[in-house]
């Protein structure tokens, strides 16, 4: 495909929508598809064939539409309404509605206007209930592919990555790595062969940002794939994706499929002298294979451990050459950045964390579900207005950053969500699960779930992380069961401090967090353990 055959689909495809009287997307991301969405995808579609529509109204899948707790979700283009939890037999309704019909259907229909829909800032998510995740076609009318043609027909290799800069664009993967250094690290290797690899291995507890990203929007990861690809020197690139996530599986294979067969991936990508590839390795679930060299590891055929470093991946990655690693979400933000300009991503967010951070809902929150919002958005306004606080409770911690981050009391629910501000008070970014909790959540018991997690998950490869996790655990099931001291609250700090100091990796260093946190926030727990049994 050429860059004019580009912009000529786009066009078509555009006008193709135009004329039709209504599009009904049916979301058919894996929370959606558990409650339903296939089968009331199917219904409707039934309904337009008995009506005698096709070809003047269709329905198809689409990605997350972002409110979970009310799927399965339904959209109509012709009018931008939304439902939730619509059976198959009301879904048929939507296809032709007259006035009783409509009235049915209103006691389904969402508030748009509500805080949960205004208050968030789609840049990752800007597809997600656009287009079809299954189509190409979907996603060139939707302006895809269009930035891989700007950078790779108008734009140099290091002019690319000077937009990536300017935007202030920060790995989403957890530490918050300055996105452009990074690329500009492994541009700079004289190495002929390079790798990009995408870190798809979400697997922190209650996080689904990435995998919704990928079964929703997968054009967009390759895309963004594809220009880092241009900008670092690379040829080829691996899609690093957990097993468990079969639909993401299986709509990357497609999309992929898709791009090479019109050269959007592949030789000569828009007749040019650039060429990638992007292949799938699919994981076996360890969490340990999140930690980049342990990935890498795990790619190259090995047993997923993490290996010492100096030297990192931009300069000895994958197979000893310079690799460039980012996450789902950090990749899924390159595509805009290049349309719209590095200046224009800097301008969202605050002064050190730019852009949009994608969350996932869960817990004892009213709207569980995907949301993004601006980098330095208040956790209050996550929790109680896009959220819509706790149900029939009162809120006491959110846990964020997973395993390896921290559990954030009341008294911080006006400090901004960003890198530094969630650093500063014990916990992290991390990719972006959100964990709400209540009253009746016992956080000494918090912590030993988090910390069993970690146990188990743990490649044992170094001593700390592998017997200091165990230590840990075994303290804090003692705690629970009313049998501590106030001995094992003094070594908990003391281990945790040992763990973070001397893990070999990321999963070992953070793995105390969770504890840390909530020893420094509601220490009056862990005292309230001793009290009810413990000795003190």
């Amino acid at each position: 495909m050429t860059v004019e055959e580009l912009f000529e689909l786009h066009s078509e495809e555009q006008a193709r929508l135009r004329r039709l009287e209504n599009r009904i997307y049916c979301c058919t991301a894996a929370g959606c598809v558990s409650c339903g969405a296939e089968g009331l995808r199917s219904a409707i579609a039934a309904a337009i064939k008995a009506e005698g529509l096709e070809g003047r109204v269709e329905v198809c899948g689409s990605g997350c539409l972002g409110l979970c707790s009310k799927g399965p979700l339904v959209r109509s283009a012709a009018d931008g309404a939304l439902y939730g939890e619509l059976p198959p037999e009301e879904g048929a309704l939507l296809v032709r509605p007259n006035p009783i019909d409509r009235q049915r259907l209103a006691a389904k229909r969402l508030d748009t206007n509500a805080p949960f829909f205004a208050r968030q800032l789609k840049i990752v998510l800007a597809n997600s209930g656009q287009v079809d995740p299954e189509r190409l076609a979907d996603y060139i009318a939707a302006g895809g592919y269009q930035a891989l043609a700007k950078a790779v027909t108008e734009m140099t290799p290091q002019e690319v990555i000077e937009e990536i800069k300017r935007s202030g664009l920060r790995g989403r993967g957890g530490a918050g790595y300055p996105t452009g250094l990074k690329w500009e690290l492994v541009a700079r290797q004289p190495s002929p062969v390079k790798y990009v690899v995408c870190n798809a291995d979400e697997g922190d507890p209650g996080a689904f940002m990435d995998r919704s990203v990928l079964e929703g929007d997968p054009h967009r990861v390759l895309e963004g794939m594809a220009i880092a690809g241009y900008a670092v020197g690379a040829q080829q690139g691996y899609i690093y994706v957990r097993g468990e996530y079969g639909l993401a599986i299986q709509r990357l294979q497609t999309a992929i499929k898709q791009a090479e067969r019109e050269k959007l991936l592949g030789n000569r990508v828009f007749e040019t002298g650039f060429q990638f590839r992007v292949d799938l390795r699919i994981g076996a679930g360890a969490f340990v294979c999140g930690e980049e060299t342990a990935l890498i590891a795990s790619i190259e055929g090995k047993r997923g451990q993490p290996r010492q470093r100096p030297p990192y991946p931009p300069e000895s990655g994958l197979w000893e050459k310079p690799t460039l690693i980012n996450n789902v979400e950090t990749f899924a933000n390159v595509p805009p950045i290049i349309t719209e300009g590095g200046d224009w991503f800097a301008s969202i967010g605050t002064e050190t964390s730019k852009g949009t951070k994608v969350f996932a809902l869960a817990g004892k929150i009213a709207h569980t579900g995907l949301i993004e919002v601006p980098m330095g958005t208040t956790l209050r306004t996550i929790v109680f207005e896009i959220g819509g606080g706790v149900p029939g409770g009162k809120f006491k911690a959110a846990q964020t950053g997973g395993p390896s981050g921290g559990c954030i009391p009341e008294q911080f629910l006006d400090v901004p969500v960003d890198y530094e501000s969630l650093t500063n008070i014990g916990s992290m970014m991390g990719s972006g699960g959100l964990i709400v909790m209540d009253e009746s959540s016992d956080m000494v018991d918090v912590a030993r779930f988090f910390m069993e997690f970690c146990m188990d998950e743990s490649c044992g490869k170094c001593i700390p992380c592998r017997a200091g996790t165990v230590q840990m655990h075994d303290i804090l099931s003692r705690l629970t069961r009313g049998e501590g001291t106030a001995e094992d609250i003094r070594l908990l700090e003391e281990l945790g401090a040992l763990l973070r100091e001397t893990s070999l990796c990321g999963l070992g260093q953070t793995a105390p967090n969770p504890v840390m946190s909530t020893l420094r926030y509601f220490r009056h727990e862990y005292e309230a353990k001793l009290a009810s049994g413990g000795r003190q």
